[in-house]
């Protein structure tokens, strides 16, 4: 069976609370190659992981990011699960190794250009790699003109080559159900390499394996390395 790429999705969360310290530290503990987390920024620029656009789900706070300084942020959140870690502290904890950084939403150029600063001020720019719509990945680009991309795909329909040729990304990043064994064909002789998010059940790994993708975002990443 071909190598393919174990990425954690937001850490190990049927383990730990997604998107902190924790959980990332116990993906790569269980055989991840990668681990995939979500960044965001707070009021004061500061980039931190969190996926949602509030505090809500997973921390039982009502507030929007936007409106919360990186202090306040870590003031609401801090516990027994770690709280709301900001990049710099994910980058430090997984030192060595690779971080695909989502970038959810709509961020805006500033917002995009200070995470890709904050990667290059940990040092960490050779092994964070990023993932996005169009609009963010293109603004990473500019921010990067030597970034590692995964455009995210959301439809089996083709991009426009105009936007391929300006985001050149190395893979793209597919919902997991649209891929079938004929599209992975078609981008493979394309020349870009095939992820894909986020399936968790033995049969949608074995499948997608049986297709040849190269990289599989996942939330047990255990289950694929007994796989693979």
């Amino acid at each position: 069976m071909q190598t393919v790429t174990a990425v954690a999705h937001r850490g190990d969360p049927y383990r730990f609370r997604e998107n902190t310290l924790d959980s990332l530290r116990s993906a790569l503990r269980r055989g991840a190659d990668a681990v995939e987390t979500d960044v965001r920024l707070t009021r004061d620029g500061v980039p931190v992981l969190l996926h949602d656009e509030t505090l809500k789900r997973l921390w039982e706070h009502d507030r929007p990011l936007p409106t919360l300084s990186a202090d306040e942020v870590r003031g609401l959140t801090a516990g027994a699960a770690g709280g709301v870690p900001t990049l710099a502290e994910a980058l430090a904890a997984t030192e060595g190794s690779r971080v695909m950084l989502d970038l959810p939403g709509d961020p805006s150029e500033r917002a995009v250009a200070r995470i890709v600063a904050v990667a290059r001020e940990c040092g960490a720019t050779e092994r964070v790699y990023y993932t996005g719509d169009a609009v963010a990945m293109l603004a990473v680009r500019a921010a990067d003109p030597s970034a590692e991309i995964a455009l995210t795909r959301k439809t089996v329909a083709p991009a426009r080559p105009a936007l391929l040729d300006a985001i050149r990304p190395r893979h793209l990043n597919y919902r997991f159900s649209l891929l079938d064994p004929e599209l992975v064909e078609h981008i493979h002789h394309s020349g870009y390499l095939v992820s894909c998010w986020t399936p968790d059940t033995r049969r949608s790994l074995r499948r997608l394996l049986d297709m040849g993708v190269d990289s599989i975002t996942t939330n047990r990443v255990d289950v694929l390395n007994a796989l693979r």
